[in-house]
């Protein structure tokens, strides 16, 4: 594959090239030369308005439904939309059936991805069957190709099965991920607990079901002085526990899911089942303590929570909706609407590629010659309305159809393939 890229503004700190406009001729997957105008026969051109190029996004938190759930989300389909969204790596969440819960699951991820244009990282379970009730093989998982170990979408409950969890990962330097939910407080809870609830007959669910569980599991890295990352923190309390226990040199770290900075709870009152989410969404108070984190760097990255729900999930009454919207296709036209006026670009993009990937311990891509191509595409100021019609995605349930974001994605460059968006 030759591919050249024309007149592209290169964002990337660490580049020698950072700031200026070049073209970029990439051969067979590698760097080839970096020059002001290059022409290269038989190549593939990229070229647009304001292109920009970085190393290649990624993300840390998303359900691609396979094996198991294939009516959802399939390996490929996941492909294509963290493609279409600008990624170049994702995590993939052990919620399947089986289970990511030992080596030969994790192997099957890890061998069905490796013809697909994104690198795909499996997520193995902590505990067998993503139950809470056993821990699993994290040892042999990791040697399969596990980055980091999490149940997903299941909370883990039990402190002290989450302190061996996090005894277990500290001998190879692993990461628990946790999304923190107490499932006994108010385990019927619909949405956040407060006025819009009240108002709309909905049973809540308090912020203190998530800030107990972050506030529990902080104690608990701090006694196994192990490493924890929590994903999808929604309250101002939470970010301030987090922030305290990283003053004082506990090891961990937090991200945001877009919809979090988008929505408040004041957008249920249309019933809309793709803004039931876990954790729910909180009022503007919260929203605003979550920006605020993001740009001061309290929060170090930011996860899709990409989490595909079938129509049948979705299209009935809220009560029995299912948890989660899809969110790597839209990811960063809504960093760039909420945070585009505030935030530098280099800032924003380093979130998106420098800091997930530090956290979880993977090599840094580089824009030199010579490097291996890893490059996300896109212009940071096209304003356009997201559409159905955008959706790579085998489901469709995406609350930010509709709305008007400003950052639009080109394509990918990566493992000596390159996908363009129409």
């Amino acid at each position: 594959m030759k591919v050249l890229i024309k007149q592209a503004t290169i964002v990337c700190p660490a580049s020698p090239f950072n700031g200026t406009v070049k073209d970029i001729l990439i051969d067979n997957g590698l760097i080839k030369t970096i020059a002001d105008n290059i022409d290269a026969a038989g190549a593939e051109v990229i070229t647009q308005p304001n292109l920009h190029v970085s190393i290649g996004w990624m993300d840390s938190f998303s359900h691609f439904c396979d094996p198991g759930y294939e009516y959802r989300e399939t390996l490929e389909t996941g492909a294509k939309a963290a493609a279409a969204g600008g990624f170049t790596d994702v995590m993939a969440l052990p919620n399947t059936n089986p289970a990511l819960h030992n080596k030969p699951q994790v192997e099957y991820i890890v061998q069905r991805s490796r013809a697909l244009p994104v690198t795909i990282h499996p997520i193995g379970a902590v505990t067998k069957n993503t139950d809470g009730n056993e821990l699993a093989e994290m040892y042999d998982m990791r040697q399969a190709g596990a980055l980091a170990f999490s149940d997903g979408t299941n909370a883990i409950q039990n402190s002290g099965l989450m302190i061996k969890a996090l005894q277990y990962v500290k001998t190879f330097n692993g990461t628990i991920v946790q999304v923190p939910d107490d499932k006994s407080i108010a385990p019927n809870g619909l949405m956040n607990e407060g006025i819009v609830s009240t108002q709309l007959g909905l049973p809540g669910k308090p912020s203190m079901a998530e800030e107990l569980v972050v506030a529990r599991d902080i104690k608990l890295a701090r006694y196994a002085d192990s490493r924890l990352h929590f994903t999808g923190i929604s309250t101002a309390k939470s970010l301030e526990y987090i922030k305290r226990a990283k003053e004082s040199g506990i090891n961990i770290t937090c991200s945001v899911t877009p919809y979090h900075l988008f929505f408040t709870d004041e957008d249920l009152r249309t019933y809309d089942t793709n803004l039931k989410v876990n954790p729910p969404l909180r009022d503007q108070q919260h929203r605003t303590a979550l920006i605020k984190g993001l740009l001061d760097g309290s929060i170090d990255c930011v996860a899709s929570h990409h989490i595909p729900q079938n129509y049948d999930n979705k299209v009935c009454e809220f009560e029995y909706a299912k948890n989660g919207m899809i969110g790597l296709e839209s990811l960063f036209g809504v960093l760039g609407t909420l945070l585009g006026s505030e935030w530098t670009l280099h800032a924003l993009i380093e979130k998106l590629t420098v800091s997930p990937r530090n956290i979880f311990g993977l090599a840094v891509p580089e824009i030199k010659e010579g490097a291996v191509a890893c490059l996300t595409l896109f212009d940071p100021t096209a304003d356009y309305i997201f559409e159905e019609s955008m959706i790579a995605s085998k489901s469709r349930n995406s609350a930010f159809v509709g709305k008007k974001l400003t950052g639009k994605v080109v394509g990918i460059v990566n493992k000596n393939q390159a996908v363009l968006n129409k």
